[in-house]
């Protein structure tokens, strides 16, 4: 076992107060700090205390690591990352391919000859990307396209006649062929049209808000603060097809291959297939390729129910359960005075684990009696060489993930 320190994303959208705050750091930070991994990704490869990182690690004596079966089943890479995302302003729009598509395109690119780093690229490696978020505080998501009855309805609300078009387009074929019509127009309408037809819906929106209409307030907020912060970006109006989603803590989201999604604000973990592949549809400075967007998207309407994942709670353990074969996650309680919650829980899950610590301090002691203790903001390692391990709150009202291979 090994002691993580995690690596600090500082993206622009982040806050400069909530991973400060976890980690007992001076806050406000100097710098947004947007998320912080643990993993092996190689652009951030978390940092063991011993000396090097964990990709190294993993490298160097992969079988020991990773175990047998997740060698076999995904070669000698983690086939998870794990994060503490801290949204002070909306993420881009974007999906991410299956692993079909991710693995065309990434053949793709390379054969077309584009730098990693190239800012064009939109496949970095040949992986999906299937992902599931848990908020830790009230978290803000756009994600999905909504039943596109609901939206013709929000659009006729805004009584905006600039929309008619598009209203008209949805209410004759409500369904997946519809959203990709209303959807691919808007994406590609020139500047001269969007820099007039968002503005006529914001303040479409404004009017409704002012006469204290309630059905679709969340979704019409989220549309002026995301036209205020993306004036002119065709990814206002296509907010205005997805489903408005607020987590509380604790609650989750599973966003799996084409869906279109955004996270707006607040702090959750977040867990991944081992991957960097984005096509991002709006809502950002960075390149959009609206083809390849469109390759990539599933415009099947979905609910939120079906986006949020089924618990099992097995005592102070909540395990979220999803299809995605490289991760599962769940989040633990414990009390170090026995009194709330039990103090210690135990773990006997061959391959890899990480174990990231959301607040308090534990110890994690395997088999052959070695430990490690962490405190918020670092993680525990455990290859599959020391599956067998005991976790004790060294502190009350300690919280951690475990995410493994399930």
């Amino acid at each position: 076992m090994k002691l993580l320190a995690g690596v600090i994303r500082p993206y622009a959208w982040g806050s400069r107060t909530a991973l400060a705050e976890m980690r007992g750091a001076p806050s406000p930070s100097a710098h947004p700090e947007a998320e912080l991994w643990f993993g092996a990704h190689p652009a951030s490869p978390a940092t063991v205390e011993s000396g090097g990182d964990l990709l190294s690690l993993i490298e160097d004596d992969p079988e020991n690591q990773l175990g047998a079966d997740v060698l076999d089943r995904f070669g000698a890479r983690l086939p998870y990352l794990v994060k503490v995302l801290a949204a002070q302003e909306p993420l881009s729009l974007q999906a991410h391919p299956s692993a079909e598509q991710a693995a065309d395109g990434f053949d793709r690119e390379n054969a077309e000859g584009l730098r990693f780093d190239a800012p064009e690229r939109n496949y970095r490696d040949g992986w999906h990307k299937p992902e599931l978020v848990v908020a830790l505080t009230e978290f803000d998501v756009l994600a999905g396209f909504r039943d596109p009855h609901v939206t013709v309805e929000l659009l006729r609300s805004l009584q905006v006649p600039a929309l008619d078009p598009y209203l008209g387009l949805l209410a004759g074929q409500p369904d997946d062929t519809g959203l990709r019509a209303v959807f691919t127009t808007w994406l590609t309408l020139p500047d001269s049209v969007i820099g007039t037809l968002v503005p006529d819906t914001l303040d479409g929106a404004v009017r409704v808000l002012e006469r204290g209409e309630q059905r679709f307030a969340l979704e019409l907020r989220s549309l002026l603060e995301l036209g205020e912060a993306y004036p002119g970006d065709p990814g206002v109006l296509a907010s205005l097809l997805l489903n408005r989603i607020h987590l509380n803590p604790g609650e989750a989201l599973y966003v799996s291959a084409g869906k279109l999604h955004a996270y707006l604000q607040g702090t959750a973990v977040e867990v991944m297939a081992n991957s960097d592949n984005v096509l991002r549809g709006g809502l950002t400075p960075k390149h959009i390729d609206v083809p390849e967007l469109l390759r990539v998207l599933d415009f099947t309407p979905v609910s939120v129910d079906e986006l949020t994942p089924e618990t099992q709670s097995v005592g102070a353990e909540r395990v979220y359960m999803t299809p995605a074969p490289e991760f599962r996650m769940s989040r633990v309680h414990l009390d170090g005075t026995g009194m709330h919650q039990p103090s210690s829980i135990s773990f006997g899950v061959s391959g890899p684990q990480i174990v990231a610590v959301l607040s308090g301090r534990i110890t994690v002691t395997a088999g052959d009696g070695h430990d490690v203790t962490a405190s918020a903001c670092d993680a525990v390692w455990i290859p599959d060489a020391d599956s067998d391990v005991v976790v004790h709150a060294a502190s009350s009202n300690t919280e951690f993930v475990r995410v493994f291979v399930p």
